[in-house]
C-alpha cells in the first residue's frame, strides 16, 4: 500500500481545520459504488487510517468510452462582430443556460442566449464603473445574478447586476496581478487565486499561492493557502547575466490541484493514479488501476528539441541539465471539478504523427512538431464511483477553463485558423 496522500500533505492540516469550521453540508453526487458482484465496475474499498480508499479495478458505469457531441457553437472567422472573438479569457454560464463570454481583445463581456443567439455586451474599455482595463481569467455569477470580472488592469474586482449595470467595485488585495485561473466558488463566496505572500516573496521562486476568501458584498474575510506536499516536478533550467528561466521536464509527473464546490481541496501526484478529497475529517482516496501510457521514440525527441530551442534562447550554450524524460507519461495530467461535484482527470494517450501546416522550413529555430497525443478525461462521482472515460475533440482547450455540469460541457475550442468558438456539448456513451 503506497502512503496515504494526506501524510504526503503535512501542510494540509490548517487549511482542514479551517474548513471543518467554515465548510458547508456537502451536497452528495451521484451514483452508488459498484461491487464486483454486480453490473458495473469491479471496485475494492479499504481504510488507511483515517482516510477511505475507493479503488476501481476494472470496468466503469459507462461501460464504453464516452464522446462529446456539439450542441451550440458561438464564434466566426468572417462574419457578424459580435461573434468574431479576439481573445476569448474565460466563459460563464447562468442557471437559465445565458453563456457570457469575457473577450480580452474588445474589453468586454458578450451574452448570448441558450441557443447561441447573441443578446448584448457588458463593459467596455476604461477605467470608470462598469470598465474594464485589463480582465484575465476570472468571471463568475453570484447566487442573485450578479456577475464579477476580475480585472487586474484596474486592481478590482468589477460587479455587474442582473441587467448589466456597474453595481460594485471591489479593491483586490494583489493588486495588478494577473492569472490565467478562473474564480472558485464556495457557496454564495467567491474564492479568488492570488500569491499570498506577495509582498513578502523576494522572488518568484518564493511565492505562495492560495485563495483569499470574499463574501457576496467584497469583504476579503480569510486566506486558504494551497495545501501542499514539497513534491518537486523534475525541472531544467537556463540562466544569463541575472535571468532565468525554469521548465519542467516534459512528461514528468506533477502534483495537481483544484477546489471541490463542496468546500474542500482535491489533490493529486501524477506519478500514480491517485488523488485525494481532503474533505474534513474523512478524507477519501480515489485510486485506479491503469496501464502507463510509454513515450513514443520520437515524441520524447521532439519535447526535447523544443525545451532546448526554448532555453538556447535564454543561454545559447544551455544544454540539458535536468533528469531525463520519463519512459512513461503521467497518469494524468490536471485536475478539474464539475458544478455538480463530478471530479474530471485529463490525461494523454498514444502519441501519434500527423502533418505540422504551421512548420517553416526556412527558419532555423522552428522544429517540425509532428507527434502529437488525443486526450482524454476520466470522470469520477465524489463518492469515487468511475463513470468511464470521454474522448475530447483535437480542438478543445482547457484554457479557458471549461465548465463541467452533469451530462453538458461548455468549452473554448480553436480551429487551424486560430478561430475561438465558444461550444456547448453533451456526453454521449459509445458515440
Amino acid at each position: 500500500m503506497p502512503p496515504r496522500l494526506v501524510d504526503r500533505f503535512p501542510s494540509t492540516a490548517a487549511t482542514l481545520g479551517l474548513l471543518t469550521l467554515l465548510s458547508l453540508p456537502a451536497c452528495g453526487g451521484g451514483g452508488e459504488v459498484r461491487d464486483a458482484s454486480e453490473a458495473g465496475p469491479e471496485v475494492v474499498r479499504s481504510m488507511d487510517g483515517d482516510t477511505s480508499v475507493v479503488r476501481t479495478v476494472s470496468g466503469s458505469v459507462w461501460g464504453r468510452t464516452a464522446s462529446l457531441v456539439q450542441e451550440v457553437s458561438i464564434g466566426v472567422l468572417e462574419g457578424a462582430e459580435p461573434y468574431m472573438f479576439g481573445d476569448v479569457r474565460s466563459i460563464e454560464v447562468a442557471p437559465d443556460g445565458r453563456i457570457f463570454v469575457l473577450d480580452g481583445q474588445s474589453l468586454e463581456i458578450r451574452v448570448f442566449s441558450p441557443d447561441g443567439t447573441f443578446v448584448e455586451t457588458w463593459g467596455r474599455d476604461g477605467e470608470g464603473p462598469g470598465e474594464l482595463g485589463r480582465p484575465d481569467g476570472g468571471l463568475t455569477m453570484l447566487s442573485d445574478g450578479r456577475l464579477v470580472v476580475r480585472d487586474p488592469g484596474n486592481a478590482r474586482l468589477q460587479v455587474f447586476d442582473a441587467g448589466g449595470e456597474h453595481d460594485a467595485s471591489w479593491p483586490v488585495i494583489s493588486g495588478g496581478f494577473s492569472t490565467s485561473t478562473n474564480f472558485s466558488r464556495w457557496g454564495d463566496s467567491i474564492l479568488n487565486p492570488r500569491v499570498i505572500n506577495l509582498e513578502e516573496a523576494r522572488s518568484v521562486e518564493e511565492w505562495r499561492s492560495g485563495f483569499e476568501l470574499i463574501t457576496p458584498d467584497g469583504a476579503v474575510i480569510d486566506t486558504l493557502p494551497y495545501p501542499t506536499s514539497g513534491f518537486e516536478q523534475a525541472a531544467i533550467m537556463a540562466s544569463r547575466e541575472g535571468s532565468s528561466s525554469r521548465n519542467s521536464v516534459p512528461f514528468a509527473p506533477g502534483e495537481e490541484l483544484t477546489w471541490h464546490p463542496d468546500g474542500f481541496f482535491v489533490i493529486g501526484i501524477s506519478d500514480d493514479y491517485s488523488f485525494t478529497l481532503l474533505r474534513p475529517g474523512a478524507p477519501l482516496r480515489i485510486e485506479r488501476a491503469w496501464d502507463p501510457v510509454p513515450v513514443a521514440g520520437g515524441e520524447r525527441a521532439q519535447e526535447e528539441a523544443v525545451a532546448t530551442r526554448n532555453l538556447r534562447r535564454l543561454d545559447p550554450n544551455w544544454r540539458w541539465n535536468g533528469p531525463p524524460i520519463p519512459d512513461a507519461k503521467p497518469a494524468f495530467d490536471a485536475i478539474f471539478t464539475g458544478r455538480d461535484g463530478r471530479i474530471w482527470l485529463r490525461r494523454e494517450g498514444p502519441g501519434y504523427q500527423r502533418d505540422d501546416p504551421d512548420y517553416d522550413p526556412t527558419d532555423p529555430e522552428d522544429i517540425e512538431e509532428r507527434w502529437t497525443a488525443d486526450a482524454l478525461a476520466d470522470v469520477f462521482e465524489p463518492d469515487g464511483t468511475f463513470l468511464g472515460s470521454v474522448q475530447l475533440p483535437t480542438d478543445f482547450f482547457f484554457y479557458p477553463t471549461p465548465i463541467f455540469d452533469g451530462e453538458r460541457v461548455w468549452a473554448v475550442t480553436r480551429d487551424d485558423f486560430g478561430v475561438q468558438r465558444v461550444v456547448r456539448y453533451r456526453i454521449e456513451v459509445g458515440a
